[in-house]
C-alpha cells in the first residue's frame, strides 16, 4: 500500500515508485496529509500526471498545462491566462475527468458565463466571453496536440461572444496641442506625451526607453523592449511582437526637445530609464490634461491611434505607417480602413476617367 500513517505525528504520507521520463523507476515521498483519503488522492493525481492517463481530473491536467506554458509566454500574458483559468475555468471543470468532458458540458459552462452578472450588474462583454472560450479551447488543444487526447470538446461546441473592436477615439493635432499645454508644468509628463503622440509608440515601449536608445546624430530612437510592473516588481521584456523591434525617426523639433530633456537628467546612466514613472502616473496625467482642457476622453493608447490618423491624413501609405508603428501593413489597412481617404466613389470616378482616356 503506497499510503501510510506517520504514528509519531498523526499524519499520513504517500510513498511509492513511478516510471520517470527515462522509463526508470523513481521513488516519490510526500508527507503531511491530514487524512488517508487526501494522501491517496494526491498519489493518484501524481501518477495520472506522470502517465498522462486522461482518466485524470481536469485540474490535474491544468498543472501539466501550466508547467508546459508558463515559460513560453510573457509574464503579463501568463498572469492574464492564469487568472482566467483559476477563476473562470477550474471552478466549473476541476473534478471532471478529462476524457469524460462532453460538448454538452462546454455548452453548459458557456451558458453560465453568458448569464453571469458582475458586481455592477452588467454581463461580460462579447469580447471577454470569446477570450474565456479561447482559453478553455487552448487547454484542450494542448491536450490533443501534445498528449493524444482524442478530441477537443470546446472546438466542437463552437465559440461564444465575438471579436469586438472598440470605437476608435482620436485627437486632432489641435486637440493634442491643447492637451500638451497642460503638461508644460511637468517636464517628465510633457516629454513622455510628446514621444507617445509624435512617434506613435506604445506606452510600455516609451517607459522602457533608456538614454542609449536615442541617436541624436540621426534623430532616431530604437524600440527594442517594453516595460511593465507586475506585483510591485519592474520588468523589462522584449517588445510585443517581432515587428515591434524598429527604429523610429523623430521629427527634428522632437529630437531637440528630447536631447535637452535627457541632458538635464542628473547622473542618468545610458542603461537607465529616461521616464522613471509608472503607467498609472501617465494615466493620471492624461485625465488631468483632459479635465483642464475640457477635451473628449481618449485612452493613453489612443494617442497611438491619433498618430496613425495624423499620418493617414498627411497621405502616407499603409506600408510606411506600419513600418513606423511596428504593425503589418495589412493590420493598418484593416484597423484604420475607415480613416483612409479613398472611397468607392473616388475609385469609380478614376476608372471612368481612365476608360475615357483609352477611348480617346
Amino acid at each position: 500500500m503506497p499510503v501510510y500513517k506517520d504514528k509519531s505525528k498523526g499524519t499520513w504520507y504517500a510513498s511509492f515508485y513511478f516510471k520517470n521520463w527515462k522509463g526508470e523507476n523513481e521513488k516519490k515521498l510526500k508527507r503531511g496529509f491530514q487524512t488517508k483519503k487526501a494522501a491517496k488522492e494526491w498519489e493518484q493525481s501524481f501518477k495520472a500526471q506522470k502517465t498522462l492517463d486522461f482518466d485524470m481530473k481536469f485540474e490535474d491536467f491544468i498543472e501539466i498545462y501550466k508547467n508546459d506554458m508558463k515559460q513560453r509566454v510573457k509574464l503579463s500574458t501568463w498572469m492574464t491566462k492564469e487568472q482566467i483559468i483559476n477563476k473562470k475555468v477550474i471552478p466549473y471543470f476541476k473534478n471532471k475527468k478529462m476524457n469524460l468532458i462532453k460538448t454538452s458540458d462546454i455548452i453548459a459552462w458557456q451558458n453560465e458565463m453568458i448569464g453571469f452578472k458582475q458586481k455592477n450588474g452588467m454581463p461580460y462583454s462579447k469580447c471577454y466571453l470569446k477570450t474565456l472560450h479561447n482559453q478553455l479551447s487552448a487547454i484542450f488543444n494542448h491536450a490533443v496536440r501534445f498528449y493524444d487526447l482524442k478530441q477537443n470538446p470546446a472546438k466542437k461546441a463552437g465559440n461564444m461572444g465575438k471579436n469586438s473592436r472598440r470605437e476608435m477615439n482620436v485627437w486632432s493635432k489641435d486637440e493634442y496641442s491643447r492637451f500638451s499645454d497642460s503638461m508644460m508644468d511637468k517636464e517628465i509628463s510633457y516629454h513622455a506625451f510628446q514621444m507617445l503622440y509624435w512617434c506613435g509608440i506604445r506606452l510600455g515601449e516609451m517607459l522602457a526607453l533608456t538614454g542609449q536608445d536615442f541617436d541624436f546624430n540621426k534623430n532616431t530612437v530604437s524600440i527594442n523592449k517594453t516595460y511593465q510592473r507586475i506585483g510591485g516588481v519592474d520588468y523589462i521584456t522584449s517588445p510585443k511582437t517581432e515587428k515591434s523591434n524598429r527604429v523610429v525617426q523623430m521629427p527634428s523639433f522632437l529630437a531637440e526637445e528630447m536631447k535637452d530633456y535627457i541632458d538635464k537628467i542628473y547622473h542618468l546612466k545610458k542603461d537607465q530609464r529616461v521616464f522613471h514613472v509608472s503607467k498609472s502616473y501617465i494615466e493620471r496625467e492624461m485625465r488631468r490634461g483632459i479635465k483642464e482642457q475640457k477635451l473628449h476622453y481618449i485612452r493613453v493608447h489612443d494617442l497611438r491611434h491619433s498618430h496613425v490618423s495624423l499620418l493617414i491624413e498627411m497621405g502616407f501609405s499603409a506600408v510606411a505607417i506600419a513600418d513606423r508603428v511596428g504593425h503589418e501593413s495589412i493590420e493598418i489597412t484593416y484597423q484604420y480602413a475607415h480613416l483612409f481617404p479613398t472611397k468607392q466613389g473616388d475609385i469609380a470616378n478614376k476608372l471612368d476617367s481612365f476608360m475615357k482616356e483609352v477611348i480617346i
